[in-house]
Order: structure tokens, then C-alpha cells, then sequence
């Protein structure tokens, strides 16, 4: 199986298994946001949690799992060859998601807002 096929596969069961905080995100806020967003999304050879193409911007929703200094290393080879590629990577904790959703919300539209030169209603 090539590489494509493998992320095509993986960003599938990805989806489906979403942990409950991309779930919240999406299904309470990306799912309907005004401008279209993608889950488990395939740039290059990664997946990103979500994207929003139009701006650019990757969203990541970093579990326990991130925070050791091998996956730590990896998100940062990561965002940087995203970054290569004019993608820019948020990144938001399961707790931020969890204790501080209406904040998380407010910084990805103002991120997006600002990408897009978008001003404020």
C-alpha cells in the first residue's frame, strides 16, 4: 500500500474515531463555522485534527500523548514543514477543550478572522 492509500485509510478511521474533544470541537463549533473546515485532514504525508483551507490554518488538539519529549520533537519537525508550506498550526490541550471551550472557539475565529482579513460585525 502506498503512502496516500495508507493516509486515506488512517484519516477514515481517524473520523471515526475521534477522541470526545475533536468531537466537541467539531460537532459544537468547526462542523458549522461559516467558513468550511475539514477533520483529519491530509496535507503532504501528516493528518492534521482539522483544517481550514481557505486560511491556511491547521488545528491541533494535543492529548497526554503530546506532551513527551519524543512527541514533542515530532510536532515541532511537523509544524515546521507545514509551516513550509505557508500552513500555520494552532494547537489547544484536550483540557483547554474541555475547561475553556468558548475560549478555544473565540481563538480559532479570530485566527481565521485575522488570516482572512476579515473585521469584526
Amino acid at each position: 500500500m502506498d503512502q496516500y492509500q495508507a493516509n486515506l485509510e488512517l484519516s477514515r478511521y481517524l473520523r471515526k474515531n475521534a477522541t470526545d474533544e475533536e468531537n466537541d470541537l467539531w460537532y459544537k463549533f468547526l462542523h458549522n463555522y461559516p467558513i468550511r473546515m475539514y477533520r483529519q485532514y491530509r496535507i503532504n504525508r501528516y493528518i492534521v485534527d482539522f483544517y481550514c483551507k481557505k486560511a491556511k490554518l491547521a488545528i491541533e488538539i494535543d492529548g497526554a500523548g503530546h506532551y513527551t519529549e519524543k512527541q514533542i520533537n515530532h510536532d515541532r519537525a511537523r509544524t515546521q514543514v507545514l509551516n513550509k508550506s505557508n500552513i500555520e498550526v494552532i494547537r489547544f490541550s484536550n483540557i483547554e477543550v474541555n475547561k475553556k471551550f468558548k475560549a478555544v472557539c473565540q481563538a480559532i475565529d479570530l485566527k481565521v478572522r485575522s488570516k482572512l482579513h476579515i473585521k469584526d460585525d
